[in-house]
């Protein structure tokens, strides 16, 4: 069976459970330049670039990824949010693209078939794919509408890089998460659909929203009906919200999405708001409880976190949902799905 066959038939049975956040766990570990650094030497200060840690720390995402496969997590990410030349570019670590990549890849798949090997549970690996610090659709300048920093075809080879690197690497699908702009996510999209076609296999595709207000728009203005009909096209294994919000705000929009969604629902909100410090307060508990009204009403597939949530968090999401049934796809049969076929109609 294909990684997209595997993920059907495991969501068919139960709620599954993806990982939390690498960025504030990574922050946890209070890092020096040196850690950072490493052997490298960049013309620029390396501290803050999460991803390099593959290359010059490799312990700190491994310990992370294994902490959440031990709360119970069935997908786990690659700690590869920024690990594209143009956000690379802020550290002067261009020329790394693909070694940050293959290098963070295998750390995650190493580690999710250990695990599978004990208990003969298959656990996923999601190459993540960041939206980048640019977009497509907004100028950055107030003085000019219509400039753009970079072009449609110019991000699709971005993110071709590093789609081509998280293949290399081993993961299953490719996590086009925190879609701030649906044109950004378009030219993801783009990579993944020429990296398939060149490597004559399937690459299955995940896309994850985030929200900029509690309207249920992204910053190019897509509500979450209008960011389904953008990318429904691309056939993705799983469709979703992240970041954003906390689980609270995140719940009218999780509704409307899985009513209308032929696919997979997974949402990972952050630990709630953060406070006026910027961190977040939010027990694992509350978010569990929070979370367990989703699949208690039958809304989701795969469950986990974003900012601020940490491996308690995603143990106590476990716990919360392991008794509860699948969120059913609306008009279409998973065996549809399971081929990679098109329904013909949604249900009313």
């Amino acid at each position: 069976m294909s990684a997209r066959d595997d993920l059907f038939a495991a969501a068919a049975t139960r709620i599954l459970i993806t990982d939390g956040a690498f960025g504030t766990e990574i922050q946890n570990w209070k890092l020096s330049e040196a850690d950072y650094m490493g052997d490298l030497a960049l013309a620029k200060d390396a501290k803050g670039n999460n991803d390099i840690l593959a290359l010059t720390k490799p312990s700190v995402p491994d310990t992370i990824t294994r902490a959440y496969l031990d709360a119970g997590s069935d997908i786990v990410s690659t700690n590869t949010f920024s690990a594209n030349r143009i956000s690379q570019a802020d550290y002067a670590a261009e020329h790394l693209v693909r070694e940050i990549n293959v290098a963070s890849a295998q750390i995650a798949r190493k580690a999710a078939d250990e695990y599978a090997a004990r208990d003969g549970r298959k656990r996923f690996v999601a190459g993540a794919i960041g939206p980048t610090n640019k977009t497509l659709s907004l100028s950055p300048d107030v003085n000019d509408p219509g400039y753009r920093e970079i072009t449609f075809d110019y991000l699709k080879g971005v993110y071709r890089e590093q789609v081509d690197a998280l293949i290399e690497g081993g993961v299953d699908f490719i996590l086009i998460e925190t879609v701030f702009d649906t044109l950004n996510a378009k030219a993801g999209i783009m990579a993944v659909l020429d990296a398939q076609e060149a490597l004559g296999r399937e690459i299955p595709i995940m896309v994850s929203m985030t929200l900029t207000d509690l309207s249920g728009r992204n910053l190019s203005g897509h509500t979450v009906e209008a960011f389904w009909h953008a990318v429904r096209h691309a056939k993705p294994v799983t469709i979703g919200l992240n970041c954003s919000f906390g689980a609270s705000q995140l719940r009218p929009h999780v509704k409307v999405l899985s009513a209308l969604a032929d696919t997979l629902i997974m949402v990972y909100p952050n630990a709630g708001l953060p406070n006026d410090l910027g961190e977040y307060d939010e027990l694992p508990e509350q978010t569990a409880a929070l979370v367990h009204e989703w699949a208690d009403a039958g809304q989701v597939n795969i469950l986990g976190g974003c900012c601020g949530s940490t491996p308690a968090h995603i143990a106590a999401m476990a716990k919360a949902v392991a008794r509860l049934e699948p969120r059913r796809l609306p008009g279409v049969a998973v065996a549809t799905r399971l081929a990679g076929l098109e329904p013909m109609t949604l249900a009313a």
